[in-house]
C-alpha cells in the first residue's frame, strides 16, 4: 500500500475548510494541521474534520520535517510570500486561485519550484469537475470540430470583495476552464476589458472581457456581482457541434448540439463568393453521462499523483501564469478605458526569469 503523503492547510477562512475536509478524507493524504493566525478559527475547522493539531505560526509548520506539502487558502496578496517560504523549506505547494496577485510574483513562485524540483499546483477546482473533464475530452477528440467561440457567464448577487475587483474575483474560474479545455491552453495575444462600478465601490462590480483565440476564434467572459439571478454557463461553439455547460443544472450539466450554420460557396460570373443565404444544420441534441465526484477530491488525488510521479500536475504553475497574464492585461485595458491591450506571454517571461536567476 502506498504511504500517504502528509499535508498542512494554511488558512481557515472561506476555502480552507473545503480543502481540509477533502484532504482529511483522501486515501492519498494525511492531514497534519490547520494553520491560521486566528487560533479560534483554526480550531473550528480542525474540530469539523476531527483533527487535534492546529498552528498559528507558519514557521513551525514549515520547520516540521514530517510535512510533505502545504495547501494555501489565504488572500491572494499573501500567496507569494507563503509559497516561496514553503518551497524554500522543501514543501510541495498547492495554491488556490489566483496563483498570485501579480504576474511577477507568480513567475517567481514557478521559478522557485522548478529550481528545487518541487510541485507547484494551481487549485483551479473547476478543471477537476466531471463536466469540465468531459468538455476537454470532447474537444480533444474533435467532436466539436474547430473551435469558433467561447461565451462564458458567471453572475450572481455576490460579495463585493475588499481587495480585488470582479474580474480578479470571478474570472479566474472561467479563464482556468478555457485554458484547460482548449488545446494548447489559453494564449490570447490581446484583451479588451470593460467594467462598471454603479455602486461607487471604487472597483469594477460588473465586467466584460473579450479576447481573440487562435484560428480566428473569440472568447467572451461576463462577470457580475450585482445580478439577482445566478448563472454559471459556458458555450463552446465549433464547426461541427456546440457544447453548452450549465453548472447549475445537475440533471443535465452538459448538452451537445448538432446544430449550426453552414456558409456555402457559389460561383457568380466565374468568381466565388459567399452564398447570400445560409444553411442551417438541425441535428440531434445529447447529454453525456457524467460520474458523480467532488472536484476537490479529484484535485487532491492529482496533487498526490504528480508528486509521486515527479511530473507537472494538470493545473500547474504555468497554467496559473496564463490566467494571471490575462487578468493583468485586463487591468491595463480597464485603465485605458477598454483599450485593446497586449497580453504578455507568461511562458516566455517565466523562461526569462529562470535565466535571470529569479525575481525578488
Amino acid at each position: 500500500m502506498t504511504t500517504r503523503l502528509r499535508i498542512a492547510v494554511i488558512g481557515a477562512g472561506y476555502w480552507g475548510p473545503n480543502l481540509a475536509r477533502n484532504f482529511r478524507g483522501s486515501p492519498d493524504w494525511e492531514l497534519v494541521t490547520i494553520c491560521d493566525l486566528d487560533a479560534s478559527r483554526a480550531r473550528r475547522v480542525a474540530d469539523q474534520v476531527g483533527l487535534d493539531r492546529i498552528d498559528t505560526d507558519l514557521a513551525v509548520v514549515l520547520a516540521d520535517p514530517g510535512i510533505d506539502a502545504v495547501a494555501i487558502a489565504t488572500p491572494a496578496r499573501t500567496h507569494h510570500d507563503i509559497a516561496r517560504a514553503a518551497l524554500e523549506a522543501g514543501k510541495h505547494v498547492m495554491v488556490e486561485k489566483p496563483l498570485a496577485d501579480t504576474g511577477e510574483r507568480g513567475r517567481a513562485m514557478v521559478s522557485a519550484a522548478r529550481e528545487r524540483g518541487l510541485v507547484l499546483m494551481a487549485d483551479h477546482t473547476y478543471c477537476y469537475t466531471p463536466a469540465v473533464l468531459k468538455m476537454r475530452e470532447l474537444i480533444e477528440e474533435g467532436t466539436l470540430g474547430e473551435i469558433l467561440y467561447v461565451d462564458s457567464t458567471r453572475i450572481n448577487l455576490g460579495i463585493v470583495q475588499p481587495d480585488v475587483d470582479v474580474f480578479w474575483d470571478l474570472a479566474p474560474h472561467d479563464l482556468s476552464i478555457i485554458d484547460f479545455i482548449l488545446p494548447g491552453g489559453l494564449r490570447p495575444t490581446t484583451v479588451s476589458a470593460h467594467g462598471a462600478d454603479p455602486l461607487g465601490a471604487g472597483k469594477s462590480c460588473v465586467g466584460y472581457l473579450m479576447m481573440p483565440l487562435t484560428g480566428g476564434a473569440i472568447a467572451h467572459v461576463h462577470v457580475n456581482w450585482l445580478s439577482p439571478t445566478k448563472i454559471r454557463q459556458m458555450i463552446v461553439g465549433g464547426t461541427k457541434r456546440t457544447l453548452v455547460w450549465d453548472d447549475l443544472n445537475p440533471q443535465q450539466r452538459l448538452s451537445v448540439y448538432d446544430r449550426g450554420v453552414d456558409l456555402g460557396l457559389q460561383a457568380v460570373d466565374g468568381a466565388e463568393r459567399r452564398d447570400a443565404t445560409v444553411s442551417y444544420r438541425l441535428g440531434d441534441t445529447w447529454s453525456p453521462a457524467l460520474p458523480e465526484r467532488e472536484a476537490l477530491g479529484a484535485m487532491a488525488q492529482e496533487f498526490a499523483d504528480s508528486i509521486r510521479e515527479t511530473r507537472a500536475p494538470r493545473t500547474d504553475g504555468r497554467a496559473g501564469l496564463r490566467v494571471l497574464s490575462v487578468l493583468e492585461a485586463a487591468t491595463r485595458s480597464l485603465a485605458g478605458g477598454g483599450a485593446v491591450t497586449h497580453v504578455d506571454d507568461p511562458i516566455d517571461l517565466a523562461s526569462e526569469l529562470e535565466l535571470a536567476g529569479g525575481a525578488r
